[in-house]
């Protein structure tokens, strides 16, 4: 699929103040920096060409003056640096993109010529926040690629890389067709200087010829088309040098076996209209058997509309017919139609491919009562990956909440199995942290693989991605089956201990999982498949399998937490005043007895509390059996314990855990011990059942500088 272009030459004017001259009036911004530019170093010619370049793709004036204050930036640090702070918020994002675009530069120039540059572009979208910033760096490219020729030979030859490698396909993509075929045909032009020369040669050669039979091509269909009553601007297309070598690769055709180099273009008022045009250019020359493509009726899949046919005309010579409506040229040239999908293939990122069309919208004129679009850029589109950088500048792609721990998986199943740490830009991170788009990653390693189970638990916060803890999860499979299962059982234990539970019934565990025996729920728990949090949900729905526990936690009323009427069942009377004795803080799932108080109904206790045993010692015929029924919106109180050693913002930081948890604090305490540095906190938490608490005590123990969270046995 080609396109009708006209080819924008270099601007005649090579100053700044012949441009302003042209212009007229302008911004106060841009005033301000024609006048600075005036008196400093900055390639003036390049950077009236540059401006021409963004009034031509219809850029507001922020974005032009944006580019000139990149160069005085560039060129004049302290310049910029002194003014930038006062400048508005706008032009600052707008230049510390460009600024933050040559770190994109200078990557490329490091790597090896064969290197896939598809990373690098996605990284260039997304550190710049604001996305006008890329019609700058297009236009900035255009305007030094058309002044290439006086550069030393490596130079251009880098120049030239980059514009293959970045530019072009962006403005492929973008849909800005003027720009992008110079761009393809200079950088085409300094790469492969013979075979440019030798196509450039054989159009030459025909130039005189061609031309006269596309006028007189043009004016026998002006004649047809005016006796068919159909109004018609038409004009010859010019085509472009690389892309005839890419159409010739693609094909494998000789130059002679092109049936475009000869093209007219037809644009016409209505898609009716397309149609009859259609009939009369068939009608006034035969056309060549399946030459014939209807993008109106079945449009690509970039939404590209037009017809498409191929034709002899005048003197025996094939003619390649393109019509198609003004608001189908309109949309064709200005990008509106994903042209770059066709033209390199590859498969879809819906994510990658929404930022492109929000970027494309930027070339669309606006109507009346429309927002600033320019504005929405910056806040509503965001990406949902990162690209981050390897020590060799290489770039990889990754899903936002990664961790370096994810990336080092990435990267290598040996590297992950062997990471101890991580450097981001020069500086020791945790495994933990995740990294932004740009950061450069170096993955600290050891000489054996040891991966931690700790990386498997959620509440960690080691792994964020699938793929890294099939990983490890695979690598503990692998290892002795009496090892995971003696992890698997030490894990357990420690869960019970850190819930305070008795000897759980065990024995429903396996049907729950849908697993043979106990033994493959505590290998599952060794290898991450199940969670803590799983087995304490598991350990209350089998002890009361009729507990339906509400998904939102619900306030008390008193310290003595009253229940509903539906949360226990008491054998033998009616509906009774229940409470929760806080002496032992009884949550569902827990094995409980009641006990009939004087005038507070029964209070329930855990069956192992130390004061129930003392209260039925004494009053024996008050203790009855209750067990856990259907609860209604009902939440609990619970002791938490926790112990580590003090540091700045622990206090704050795990309160922040708390809350973020959806639990609520009732009571808090803490002590630290000066001589040691220990810190021991204590709270009362309000929870709704083993599962949230599990979590929320896994999170706490994943804090730096805790050593130990649990709760507390009451009684």
């Amino acid at each position: 699929m080609e396109r009708f272009v006209v080819q924008a030459a270099p601007t005649a004017q090579s100053s700044l103040a012949l441009w302003l001259s042209r212009a007229g009036s302008v911004s106060p911004l841009l005033a301000q920096a024609l006048e600075a530019c005036a008196v400093r170093p900055v390639h003036q010619a390049e950077c009236a060409d540059v401006l021409d370049l963004l009034g031509m793709l219809g850029c507001d004036a922020q974005t032009q003056a944006a580019a000139l204050w990149f160069e005085l930036a560039r060129v004049d640090p302290a310049f910029w640096a002194e003014r930038e702070a006062s400048s508005p918020a706008e032009l600052q994002r707008l230049v510390a993109g460009q600024l933050a675009a040559e770190k994109v530069w200078a990557l490329h120039a490091q790597q090896a010529p064969e290197s896939g540059a598809e990373g690098l572009r996605r990284l260039l979208l997304a550190i710049i926040r604001d996305l006008r910033v890329v019609f700058i760096l297009l236009a900035r490219q255009l305007a030094r690629m058309r002044a290439a020729g006086a550069l030393a030979e490596s130079e251009r030859q880098g120049l030239a890389r980059l514009t293959r490698d970045i530019h072009a396909p962006l403005a492929n993509r973008l849909g800005i067709w003027q720009l992008k075929w110079e761009l393809e045909d200079l950088a085409f032009r300094y790469l492969q200087p013979d075979t440019y020369r030798r196509i450039a040669r054989l159009l030459d050669e025909r130039r005189t010829d061609r031309e006269e039979f596309i006028r007189d091509s043009l004016a026998e269909l002006k004649r047809s088309l005016d006796a068919a009553g159909i109004r018609a601007d038409l004009a010859g297309r010019p085509k472009h040098i690389y892309s005839i070598w890419k159409k010739m690769q693609r094909k494998e055709l000789e130059f002679s076996d092109l049936y475009d180099i000869r093209a007219v273009r037809v644009l016409v008022d209505s898609v009716a209209d397309c149609y009859g045009a259609l009939g009369v250019v068939h009608s006034l020359w035969p056309h060549l058997p399946g030459e014939f493509d209807d993008y109106i009726a079945r449009p690509k899949g970039n939404d590209y509309r037009s017809l498409h046919t191929a034709v002899i005309g005048p003197h025996g010579k094939t003619l390649e017919v393109q019509i198609r409506t003004h608001e189908m040229h309109r949309i064709s040239e200005l990008g509106v139609a994903a042209h770059w999908r066709y033209k390199e293939g590859g498969s879809g990122d819906s994510e990658f491919e929404a930022k492109i069309a929000w970027m494309r919208r930027l070339l669309e004129p606006k109507t009346d009562g429309e927002g600033d679009l320019a504005a929405e850029l910056h806040t509503e589109l965001m990406e949902d990956r990162v690209y981050v950088l390897t020590p060799r500048g290489e770039v990889v792609d990754m899903p936002r909440g990664a961790t370096v721990l994810d990336f080092a998986y990435h990267v290598h199943t040996e590297v992950g199995h062997r990471c101890r740490g991580a450097k981001v830009n020069g500086r020791i991170v945790p495994l933990t942290f995740q990294p932004h788009s740009g950061d450069r990653i170096e993955i600290l390693t050891a000489k054996t693989a040891e991966p931690s189970r700790d990386w498997l638990s959620a509440h960690h916060g080691y792994l964020n991605t699938s793929r890294a803890r099939e990983k490890v999860r695979t690598w503990f499979r692998r290892s002795a089956h009496d090892a995971n299962l003696a992890a698997g059982r030490a894990m357990f234990e420690r869960e019970l201990r850190r819930l305070a539970l008795p000897a759980a019934d065990t024995g429903k565990l396996p049907a729950h999982f849908h697993l043979k025996q106990l033994d493959d729920v505590l290998v599952a728990l060794a290898l991450g498949e199940i969670t803590p949090g799983q087995i304490a949900r598991a350990l209350q729905e089998t002890e009361t399998p009729s507990t339906e526990m509400t998904q939102s936690s619900f306030p008390v009323a008193s310290r003595h937490s009253t229940l509903d009427h539906s949360a226990l069942r008491i054998e033998g009377v009616g509906n009774l005043l229940t409470t929760l004795a806080r002496c032992c803080q009884p949550l569902p799932g827990d094995a409980v007895r009641g006990f009939v108080t004087r005038g507070r109904g029964v209070s329930v206790h855990r069956a192992d509390c130390v004061s129930l045993a003392r209260l039925a010692k004494r009053d024996p015929d008050r203790v009855i059996e209750v067990e856990w029924g259907k609860a209604s919106a009902q939440a609990y109180e619970v002791d938490v314990e926790l112990h580590g050693y003090d540091r700045k913002g622990l206090q704050k930081d795990v309160t922040s855990v708390i809350s973020n948890s959806g639990t609520h604090i009732i009571a808090s305490s803490s002590r630290v011990f000066t001589r040691t540095g220990e810190v021991e906190m204590r709270f009362t938490l309000r929870v709704r059942d083993y599962e949230q608490l599990s979590t929320l005590l896994g999170r706490l123990v994943a804090l730096p500088n805790v050593v130990e969270a649990r709760r507390v046995s009451g009684g």
